[in-house]
């Protein structure tokens, strides 16, 4: 029986699946991050979903896979004991940052969604692990824009030269009286995060 081809890449500080020659295969990003992992520079654990899976998504009606989501939660389960975190979990969650990728480099044209994993609850629980809610609820707030903006594609209207999420965050700021996001208090980010929740 062949053996099921391989779609997706783990690297960490004691294993990593790939190298830096293989950017064809792992897209530059994931090449070099299997390759800093390898002669161990301290790179946080993760894994690189390859560039055939884009070619067979687009060669089979946008479909992936079907060992896709398998391999994703097996290297999931390798970062998780890694890291020493859990994905999901209320005590010590992992968040994860997902980064496009590709086997040219494109600077400025690849989207990144960063704490991949916050919720309502997890948000809670990274308050309490870090003693610092606003630290929690800003990540939060960034984890939504991100996912509103690249996943759910809600953004400024055509013809409309603002973008909704700083309308949301001006305003706020204008309430609490303060210039920057960085002025914001918790009790400010808690009410960008909900409405940035009804936005999106």
């Amino acid at each position: 029986m062949a053996k099921a081809k391989k779609y997706v890449y783990h690297f960490s500080k004691s294993k990593t699946d790939g190298n830096g020659t293989m950017k064809a295969l792992l897209g530059g990003k994931g090449a070099n991050l299997a390759e800093m992992s390898s002669i161990g520079v301290p790179v946080p654990a993760g894994f690189t979903i390859t560039t055939e899976v884009c070619t067979y998504y687009y060669d089979n009606g946008k479909k992936y896979p079907k060992t896709l989501d398998a391999e994703i939660e097996a290297n999931i389960t390798k970062v998780e004991k890694a890291m020493g975190k859990k994905f999901g979990d209320l005590e010590n969650p992992l968040l994860l940052s997902v980064r496009s990728g590709a086997r040219e480099s494109m600077p400025g044209m690849m989207d990144t969604i960063l704490n991949l994993g916050i919720n309502d609850e997890v948000v809670e629980a990274l308050a309490k692990k870090t003693g610092n809610a606003k630290f929690a609820w800003d990540s939060y707030r960034r984890f939504l824009q991100m996912y509103g903006s690249v996943v759910m594609e809600v953004e400024a209207e055509a013809g409309e030269h603002h973008d909704p999420y700083e309308v949301i965050l001006d305003k706020a700021k204008a309430k609490a009286k303060v210039e920057d996001d960085s002025g914001l208090k918790e009790k400010d980010l808690r009410e960008v995060v909900a409405a940035f929740k009804a936005l999106i």
